[in-house]
Formats: structure tokens, C-alpha cells, sequence
């Protein structure tokens, strides 16, 4: 049974973009934690999604704080447009930049929690020396760009290498969140292999019933 609370993070690209500032308004806070905006630009990864401004006209709709995932090359060079949203946090890519410490410590500076993420080709190690710059850190378990792929059992024990250096080094203070393939079979061996936030993409968005959804994956988490 894992006892530990976790947050989740439904993934709006999982449901109808053109109508999604009135279909979160029916997402209750107390269920949802955070809102997941994957943010792709065509370039870092094959998809394109929305930028900017969709997040800040869909943020006019919900209280539900905004958890920015940007799948763009280069995420310096439109930072500021994302940080000018007030998010929860802005998560970058690793692979994304060559500048990922500048970048974090930019979007740490306007209060934001800065994350960095890796894809699941790239050692867990690459991050370890960007870790103090960091609020979360993001396991990708499928390949980024490409919504409904299946849960690559390999993140498990990626996840419990990080966790490990981050309770070893930063009190356990750092968040690890995963993304992709995850749902009610697979929650629990995440969430105790170490994860605290889980992006939920078709499993929170199936049947339209979100709120649902959500409850059901934080029982799953749970053990019961």
C-alpha cells in the first residue's frame, strides 16, 4: 500500500482543445491538481500544439494552477512569454537547450518551479548537476510528441535512480513527475517507485468524465 499522496495532472491534449475553457471549468480543484499544457512547437518534436496564448485565455477559465511542459527547441528565446503566464511551473527539456541552468534559474527568479525533463533515451545522470537549479524533475516515459503510446516499463527503474539521488542529496525536497502511458494498472508501481505528480492523458480524459477519472488513479495510487 503506498500511503504517500500524490498530485495528478491531466493532459489537455487528450481532450477537445476547442472546447476546452468550458470543459474545465467542470474540473473540480479539490480533485485536479494541476492542468497539463504540452506545449510543441514542430521542430523538437514532430507534433504542434498551442503556445502562450491558448495557456493564458484557457487559464481565464479555471483556478486550477497550470503545469507548462514546453517540448520546444530553443526555449530560451520564448521564455519570457511562458513566465509572463504565472504558472505553477515551466518544465524544459534537457536535450531542448544548451543553456538548461540559465533557463531554470530565469523561471525560478519570477517565483515559477522550474523543471527540467529527459526523454527516455538520455541517462537519468544528465541531470544530476542541474538538480539545484530545479523544483521538479520529469521522467518521460513514452517518447515526447506523439499523445496515446503505451508506458515504457523501463522508467520504473529510471524513476527510483532519481529519487534516490534526490533523497540522498536534496532532502528528498525535489518532485519527480512522469509522463505518459499512465493509468490505473501501472500508477501504484510509479508512485512507489518514487514519482510525487503523474500527467494523466487518455486515462483522465476517457468518457469525458475527468473528475472521475482522476479520483479513480489517486485510489489506484493508493493501493485500494
Amino acid at each position: 500500500m503506498n500511503s504517500k499522496s500524490v498530485m495528478i495532472s491531466p493532459s489537455i491534449i487528450a481532450g477537445d482543445l476547442s472546447t476546452m475553457g468550458s470543459e474545465v471549468k467542470k474540473f473540480d480543484p479539490a480533485v485536479v491538481d494541476l492542468l497539463h499544457m504540452d506545449v510543441m512547437d514542430g521542430n523538437f518534436v514532430p507534433n504542434l500544439t498551442f503556445g502562450p496564448g491558448f495557456i493564458g485565455s484557457l487559464g481565464k477559465h479555471t483556478g486550477i494552477p497550470l503545469d507548462v511542459h514546453l517540448m520546444i527547441e530553443k526555449p530560451e528565446l520564448s521564455l519570457d512569454s511562458y513566465i509572463s503566464l504565472n504558472p505553477w511551473c515551466i518544465v524544459i527539456h534537457y536535450e531542448s537547450t544548451r543553456f538548461p541552468a540559465r533557463c531554470l534559474s530565469l523561471i525560478r527568479e519570477k517565483g515559477i518551479k522550474a523543471g527540467i525533463t529527459i526523454n527516455p533515451a538520455t541517462p537519468v545522470e544528465s541531470v544530476y548537476d542541474l538538480l539545484p537549479y530545479c523544483d521538479l524533475a520529469l521522467i518521460m516515459s513514452v517518447d515526447p510528441g506523439f499523445y496515446g503510446q503505451s508506458f515504457m516499463e523501463t522508467a520504473i527503474p529510471r524513476i527510483e535512480k532519481l529519487r534516490k539521488q534526490i533523497d540522498s542529496n536534496f532532502g528528498g525536497k525535489i518532485l519527480i513527475q512522469v509522463d505518459g502511458g499512465v493509468n490505473t494498472e501501472n500508477i501504484g508501481r510509479i508512485t512507489s517507485a518514487g514519482a510525487d505528480i503523474l500527467v494523466a492523458g487518455s486515462s483522465a480524459f476517457k468518457g469525458g468524465d475527468v473528475n472521475g477519472n482522476v479520483a479513480a488513479l489517486k485510489k489506484a495510487a493508493r493501493g485500494n
